[in-house]
């Protein structure tokens, strides 16, 4: 689909300011209510509306096989498969038949499944991987045009739209096929493997998603970066993992973390494959060691009960389509946010005053990065500590000197050709830091009054030596545009990281000012908001939870806490098949009753109680869309 300037400016615009909520200790936007209140609705209705098919007449052949098969395996290996004598002890030979039993072709692509799976809370799994599947699409197209094609095309900007909307129904999709196999309590019968890569695939898809927003190169991605930083610094990574170095960003965004993503997702499915589906939990709770005991071996054991026909491509194919339509129109509606990046020249235009009372604060080292600590710099102002300080451990990785970075540095290139300047820089470098500290803190309080006259910074006089010439051409250099310049300037040829001018940037008010008239500070700390009305991250807000429970929310240590605390929930997510009383959770709390209501009403009478298995049993030919 191409899109036009007419159909752009039919979008319904969702840039205005936007309305929030406040209860207790939260504040939420009226927009992420929207989402969540939808998905909540989707989820909601798959666990009510009757599947498609279930009504009709049982038995008939080709929706029933009572035959135990399955229908999965149609015809054995032949010996050329499972390797001739002469060849089956070679490597190849071991593996292909390896493969063969874990995964024959009647489980890799099926054409039953077990009659139980008849609910919409199934078709999650196919729609999560048919919006991946956009989700690359729409990025390869942006990655095609290059990093600048949305900012300034109105056809890159809705392929942009695209994207966003699609990564906004995948995760959307994502959370509620997870919601989902919690409620079916789908580890059970040795199938944790296939929960554990879920679950790592649904935080390297956050990670993914975290990594896209603040590689946008817009407003929007500057105040989700400098607000982010505080996390990763905190915990000793933010050297590593610059989140304010856009080239860095971009790159874990487009290569690394979707090579690994994919591959999470692929080890998913293939556990899906293998393990199959799993099948309904007992309508009346189990008591008792024994029956305990005997249920999950139930669990484990092959189904054997009826099937029903299951056109896998058929499905897939379905649920693309279905993607398609959501994502192409809500990219045609609604468009996606793009408020323009600030830069030092626009904030020295527009806010002089508070720029130069951040050089100030930068010559005399008082400011926000001059007092941050590591990874900057040796001060003590940001390094948290619970028990231990990450950060001090991992020291200063990416040095910055506040005065020498923010200010002499940049006008010691023009002042070769600024005699007057230059005089001001010697007499500058030259003082000793005394003298220095005594100009330093007359100018700030002079700074305090100052006025503007031809553009020209007015001062009131103080015993403040160079400084105002200092500080008067620094917000020349400003103006021009050279200061941005010269803060990415010597990184190579591409110089994509803005660590120093967000830094800059960040010690002013100027900065925060314009994040506060978006509604992107606040209680929910910036990370999990977006400009406009456009609904942001709300698969964030495990992590940003923690910013707003009292206690934390002013303690000096809290973005180690949210760190730690989020680590923590995630950690027993990963773990709740091995967690006796959580994985018991879904059996206690009976919303599998929903998923499997027919089955229960229908069938399960109908067909009595699979024997325990085996216990040489070590497969499974059940087959089913997802787990």
């Amino acid at each position: 689909m191409i899109a036009t300037p007419a159909l752009l400016a039919t979008a319904v615009n969702l840039d205005g300011p936007g309305r929030y909520l406040h209860w207790s200790i939260f504040t939420v936007s009226v927009a992420n209510l929207v989402l969540i209140a939808v998905m909540v609705a989707i989820f909601g209705a798959a666990l009510i509306i009757p599947f498609p098919g279930h009504a009709r007449k049982r038995g008939a052949p080709e929706q029933v096989r009572e035959d135990g098969s399955g229908g999965s395996e149609k015809a054995s290996s032949s010996a050329s498969d499972m390797g001739d004598d002469v060849d089956a002890a070679m490597w190849t030979a071991r593996l292909r038949r390896m493969v063969l039993r874990r995964l024959p072709p009647g489980k890799l692509l099926p054409d039953r499944q077990p009659a139980y799976v008849a609910s919409w809370i199934y078709v999650f799994g196919v729609a999560t991987l048919a919006t991946l599947g956009l989700v690359i699409v729409s990025g390869v197209a942006i990655a095609v045009g290059g990093p600048d094609w949305w900012h300034t095309n109105p056809v890159g900007h809705f392929f942009n739209s695209l994207h966003l909307w699609s990564v906004e129904a995948f995760m959307a999709f994502l959370v509620i096929h997870l919601w989902g196999k919690f409620w079916m309590a789908a580890w059970r019968g040795r199938r944790s493997i296939t929960w554990i890569t879920g679950v790592v695939a649904f935080v390297a898809s956050i990670v993914e998603c975290f990594t896209g927003y603040v590689s946008q190169q817009n407003f929007d991605s500057q105040w989700i970066s400098t607000s982010g930083k505080d996390a990763f610094n905190a915990v000793g990574v933010g050297s590593f993992f610059n989140i304010l170095n856009f080239g860095q960003m971009l790159m874990w965004h487009i290569v690394l973390i979707p090579l690994v993503l994919v591959a999470l997702v692929g080890a998913h499915v293939l556990a899906v494959r293998v393990r199959g589906v799993v099948r309904p939990l007992p309508v009346r709770r189990v008591r008792g060691r024994d029956a305990l005991r005997a249920a999950y071996a139930v669990d484990r054991g092959e189904w054997r009960g009826p099937t029903r026909r299951y056109d896998i491509l058929k499905e897939a194919t379905v649920a693309t389509v279905v993607a398609v339509v959501l994502v192409v129109s809500l990219a045609g509606l609604l468009s996606s946010p793009d408020d323009p990046p600030i830069t030092i020249a626009t904030w020295a235009k527009v806010a002089p005053a508070d720029f130069v009372a951040t050089v100030a604060s930068e010559l005399a080292g008082t400011s926000e990065t001059a007092t941050y600590g590591p990874p900057y710099n040796s001060a003590s102002g940001s390094a948290q500590r619970l028990l231990f300080s990450p950060a001090t451990i991992v020291g200063v990785r990416n040095p910055i000197n506040a005065a020498r970075t923010f200010v002499l540095s940049p006008l010691e290139k023009v002042a070769p050709t600024n005699p007057t300047l230059s005089a001001a820089l010697d007499r500058y470098n030259n003082a000793s830091s005394a003298t220095q500290t005594s100009w330093n803190n007359a100018y700030a309080k002079a700074v305090t009054k100052v006025s503007f006259r031809n553009g020209v910074a007015v001062v009131p006089a103080a015993a403040d030596g160079p400084i105002p010439k200092l500080v008067g051409t620094e917000l020349t250099l400003a103006r021009s545009g050279a200061l941005d310049a010269d803060l990415i300037a010597n990184q190579g040829f591409y110089g994509s990281d803005f660590t120093k001018p967000l830094l800059f940037l960040e010690d002013g008010q100027y900065f925060s000012n314009e994040a506060t008239a978006d509604h992107l500070t606040g209680s929910q700390w910036g990370v999990m908001n977006e400009t406009g009305s456009y609904p942001g991250q709300p698969w964030l807000w495990l992590y940003t939870l923690w910013y707003q429970v009292p206690g934390f929310d002013n303690s000096a240590n809290v973005d180690l806490i949210a760190i730690y605390m989020t680590g923590a929930a995630t950690i027993l997510l990963l773990a709740v098949p091995f967690i006796p009383g959580l994985r018991d959770i879904p059996r206690l709390i009976p919303v599998h009753r929903l998923v499997w209501r027919n089955w229960n009403r229908t069938e399960a009478a109908k067909v009595p109680p699979p024997a325990p298995p085996d216990p040489d049993t070590t497969t499974s030919t059940d087959a089913g869309v997802g787990s």
